[in-house]
């Protein structure tokens, strides 16, 4: 059958009721519709309501139907096409999964096993479009002046709703909220370039970082003398740069200055991601796996959107205000302010 056909989707099928014995209860049974709607919408319409345009839907179910199945054992299984758009949806809205599971025409459990399937189909994809790249300094330097810059670092925090009662209190952050805290950097473009998502909210900045890959890339010197750009949290060193906590001359302020201006990128970055995959702001509500799935799975799609020139779409639901970050007094380890006392020196001395 055709991935992208729902000629079979159009016609009513039903889903049973079980009792407490495991006898069908015909009585109850419900009947659904499932909706052609590549065809019911149009290419706007399509993109509110899943996040991605009709083509790159097309091309992302390509990529991943090889690690889905048509589940369901009855002959009008759930196919991958669905099985998608179903994820997608729930991405959009953020809410419980029997919304998504009745937009589509599942029960709630066959739901929660493709949201999960799907999630890890896609977070698959991530080394090929969550990377480092190699040209990042140009862009950045247009902002603000900046010189060599690979990327934007900072974390944000992705709030959860826990379901397993052998994990707690790690993961309550500082704002007494359940999240994950997830790390991320990007290029002057808003494209993600790295995204840690294993830590619990309790985790500092500073401590995802050094305890991360990328940092022994760094320390490697993996990528040259470029610098990674972040704020206060995280320890000032040789390959990271952060602001002076108490600038004392005009160089020191036109450092500070550019320098939030060029960080600006990576909040920007999150909030662009968080607005079209409301999910990310709305507690998630499923197990801890597929948590960490959905995290990257949206990474890997914010960045097709990114990469194929999607229009930005607002969120459809209410979202909840965002509340800055908590700071510190200093990033955590060990402190190395020469080679940015010298970049102040070299670059922004009147």
């Amino acid at each position: 059958m055709d991935l992208f056909s729902d000629e079979s989707d159009n016609e009513m099928y039903e889903i049973g009721v079980f009792d407490s014995e495991g006898i069908v209860d015909t009585e109850n049974r419900r009947l659904y519709n499932r909706i052609n709607y590549r065809s019911e919408f149009s290419d706007s319409e399509f993109t509110y309501r899943f996040r991605l345009n009709k083509t790159s839907v097309d091309e992302l179910l390509l990529k991943i139907t090889p690690s889905l199945k048509v589940i369901s054992s009855r002959n009008n299984g759930i196919s991958p096409l669905h099985q998608l758009l179903l994820t997608l949806r729930f991405y959009a809205l953020g809410t419980m999964l029997l919304s998504v599971a009745d937009f589509i025409g599942v029960s709630k459990a066959s739901a929660s096993r493709i949201v999960h399937h799907v999630s890890r189909a896609i977070a698959g994809l991530y080394p090929q479009y969550v990377k480092t790249l190699s040209n990042t300094q140009n862009a950045f330097h247009e902002i603000a002046g900046f010189p060599r810059i690979l990327g934007a670092i900072d974390c944000t925090h992705v709030p959860i709703q826990l379901l397993d009662s052998n994990i707690g209190e790690e993961y309550r952050n500082r704002k007494g909220i359940f999240s994950m805290n997830v790390q991320g950097v990007c290029n002057a473009d808003l494209l993600f370039m790295n995204v840690v998502a294993r830590w619990p909210g309790s985790a500092h900045d500073a401590t995802i970082f050094n305890n991360s890959r990328l940092k022994m890339q760094c320390e490697e010197g993996l990528f040259g003398n470029r610098w990674l750009i972040g704020d206060s949290l995280y320890p000032c060193t040789s390959y990271l740069l952060t602001p002076l906590l108490n600038p004392t001359s005009v160089a020191e302020n036109h450092y500070n200055e550019a320098h939030i201006k060029t960080r600006n990128t990576i909040e920007r970055c999150f909030g662009v991601w968080k607005r079209r995959f409301p999910i990310l702001s709305l507690k998630i509500r499923v197990a801890m796996q597929t948590t960490q799935a959905i995290i990257i799975a949206t990474s890997v799609l914010h960045n097709i959107c990114r990469l194929n020139n999607i229009r930005d779409v607002d969120p459809e639901v209410a979202m909840p205000q965002e509340s800055g970050d908590i700071t510190y007094a200093e990033g955590i380890g060990q402190q190395n302010h020469s080679v940015r006392q010298q970049l102040i020196n070299n670059y922004f001395s009147v």
